[in-house]
């Protein structure tokens, strides 16, 4: 059986545990360590554990993975309090100044504060599909997500036109006349 690995926050660049009393090494060491243990593009779930949002967020997870399987390079669920249901990824991105260097770049994908309650899945992952591979064909995920969409602006054309026969004159195009 193997020895767990202490965490990232508590490992020096040489490898050994470190105690309260030693300083912590120079941040570029701590950043080249946590780098190497990192495997991207990462997601992370966060999710509120007195809300009872742990099995929402592992079925998130699972629909992710089976998706894109080894495209991700992990996918983390982070119990938090206070009410917060997020999904960020991080990926790396190359850099134009100089060769060969990357930079890692964090998105925040889903915010539920923010973006008004969960994600569908397929919505979830046409957003991690956007940023890791935004050529890849989802299938009827995608079929759907287009649906939906002509499906919008439908309704939004209905509105605007009940709105114009409400009694506001239609405006023709100036340069259509």
């Amino acid at each position: 059986m193997t020895e767990p690995t202490a965490p990232i926050e508590n490992t020096l660049a040489s490898g050994t545990a470190a105690s309260s009393s030693t300083t912590a090494p120079p941040s570029s060491e701590v950043e080249k360590t946590a780098l190497e243990r990192v495997h991207l593009p990462r997601i992370a779930i966060k999710f509120c554990t007195q809300c009872r949002w742990m099995l929402r967020a592992a079925y998130f997870a699972q629909e992710l993975l089976s998706t894109f399987s080894t495209d991700l390079g992990e996918v983390a669920l982070v119990p938090v309090t206070g009410g917060v249901f997020t999904v960020t990824i991080w990926h790396a991105t190359a850099t134009a100044s100089s060769e060969g260097e990357v930079t890692t770049q964090e998105i925040l994908l889903w915010d539920r504060k923010r973006d008004g309650g969960f994600p569908e899945v397929k919505a979830l992952k046409s957003l991690v599909r956007n940023i890791i591979a935004p050529n890849r064909d989802l299938g009827h995920t995608d079929r759907a997500l287009k649906k939906e969409e002509e499906k919008r602006r439908e309704e939004k054309g209905q509105k605007e036109e009940n709105l114009q026969d409400q009694g506001e004159p239609k405006k023709e195009c100036e340069d259509c006349t």
